[in-house]
């Protein structure tokens, strides 16, 4: 008999599908795709031996977030590998400002701004774990006081103000760059959000890559799932929740509100608010292989798996100009992008000097363009030579991921546009986000509190009150 099924096996589709199955309950999973993971896909493209990321790369979550920890990956042989730096940012004349995972080194390279810097970060990493237990709640519960001590002198600056508090090019760039991650327009209260918490987290436990890819991390997830007992079908598209086994108690769905609504029997009222949920930005995705390092102009960028690219000099004016383009859906000649080099961070992801190279540019929703050219000129700009590296490459555009993906509704990756009201109410505005109108059915998606990134937080929540509802409990 079945207890529980999980439509979806993304990072939160498996969160919930976990934590129900450390409940006790006899769980089953259904994904339409051939492997389960979702954006924790790692395939070999190109070569054999060379392992590429499909969507998710780097995950400076993982190491902080109460679902992740649990899964103890290091003692299933996945370790979190880091890079000398975290992130960097190339600019005009051949230079980076790199944001060290050491804050001294950080702040001495931004100069003048270097105190500043500090005072940012430094009484958010004094309070880390109380930030961070806030930016990945349920967002409807009484904020820890050490976090909103961190926060509160902080947030009104940045979302109001590009660069905030910093006065150099580098300083502004390099918070811009990470803001960008929030995918929309610049500045913003969800930008803000974003840069602080990302911002703060590449100077305490880091963005690291996992060992081999991310794959791995859905491995550990599925691989301890069937040790309880439950079962994950691959190649299983879900049209209806009748499709579902019968007699089930709870229903999970690792899926996107557009597709809730496809396979629910929703009412009218819901449905129509539904409706109205916005969706974001796309990413369209390019993937090289190449021979040898990066030939970037500024040879620290080769101490870094993370790179941000904006316009020509790479200023924080460039970035906000191509994100408020991206943002009502017009293109940006020169737009954002984030290039990912895993082998900086886990050598072995280099195999005979030939190593992935994982790129996504912001694109407006839908986009049906092939990023490659104007990705590869991204690079180029700053790595003189790339292109005479690459031995193969692929490009995604935003279109496709979405079809790859149904969860990234036209490329759109946070699974919703990260607006302020969008940020407590997704995907509707109701007390508890994660039930729906259906008895016993349950939304887990990254269209949830706490969003985008992979945590598994929100399968997590959403199975946890699940759980709650049927007389259980969930721990960590």
């Amino acid at each position: 008999m079945t207890d529980a099924a999980v439509v979806g096996s993304g990072p939160n589709g498996l969160a919930a599908a976990l934590t129900l199955a450390r409940a006790g309950l006899a769980v089953e999973v259904f994904e339409a795709h051939e492997r389960p993971g979702g954006g924790l896909r790692t395939e070999a493209l190109f070569d054999s031996e060379v392992f590429h990321d499909i969507c998710a790369a780097v995950h400076p979550m993982a190491p902080v977030s109460p679902f992740m920890r649990s899964l103890r990956l290091h003692e299933q042989g996945v370790r979190m590998m880091r890079a000398p730096a975290a992130y960097a940012h190339p600019l005009l004349g051949g230079r980076a400002a790199v944001a060290w995972n050491d804050l001294d080194a950080t702040c001495a390279d931004l100069g003048r701004d270097g105190e500043r810097w500090r005072h940012l970060m430094l009484p958010l990493m004094e309070r880390s774990e109380a930030v961070v237990r806030l930016m990945l709640s349920t967002q409807r519960t009484v904020p820890p006081l050490r976090a909103l001590n961190a926060l509160v002198p902080r947030m009104p600056v940045h979302a109001l103000r590009l660069g905030g508090s910093l006065r150099t090019g580098a300083g502004r760039a390099l918070l811009a760059g990470v803001a960008a991650h929030g995918i929309g327009r610049l500045p913003s209260p969800a930008a803000a959000a974003v840069s602080l918490l990302l911002g703060h987290l590449a100077h305490t436990s880091g963005w690291p890559v996992p060992q081999g890819g991310s794959g791995a991390v859905a491995a550990v997830m599925a691989a301890e799932i069937e040790k309880l007992g439950g079962r994950i079908h691959t190649g299983v598209r879900i049209d209806s929740l009748q499709d579902l086994p019968s007699g089930r108690r709870i229903t999970m769905l690792d899926v996107s509100p557009r597709e809730l609504a496809r396979i629910a029997p929703l009412p009218d009222g819901y449905r129509a608010r539904l409706s109205r949920y916005r969706y974001g930005p796309g990413a369209a995705k390019a993937d090289f292989l190449v021979d040898g390092e990066i030939p970037w102009t500024d040879r620290r960028l080769s101490q870094t798996a993370t790179i941000h690219l904006a316009g020509v000099g790479g200023t924080a004016a460039e970035v906000a100009r191509a994100e408020a383009l991206t943002a009502r859906g017009a293109y940006a000649e020169r737009p954002y992008v984030i290039v990912v080099d895993p082998a900086a961070a886990d050598p072995a992801r280099a195999v005979r000097g030939r190593r992935p190279v994982w790129a996504y540019a912001h694109v407006p929703n839908g986009d049906t363009r092939d990023p490659l050219p104007v990705i590869r000129a991204s690079i180029e700009a700053h790595a003189p030579g790339f292109a005479d590296t690459v031995i193969a490459e692929r490009g995604m555009s935003a279109a496709r991921l979405g079809e790859y993906n149904a969860n990234y509704v036209g490329g759109d990756i946070a699974s919703g546009a990260m607006t302020l009201w969008q940020t407590f109410a997704r995907p509707v505005a109701r007390w508890n986000p994660y039930r729906t109108p259906v008895p016993g059915t349950w939304l887990c998606s990254s269209a949830t509190p706490p969003g985008p990134s992979v945590h598994g937080m929100c399968g997590y929540h959403a199975a946890a009150a699940a759980l709650k509802e049927n007389g259980l409990s969930a721990g960590l």
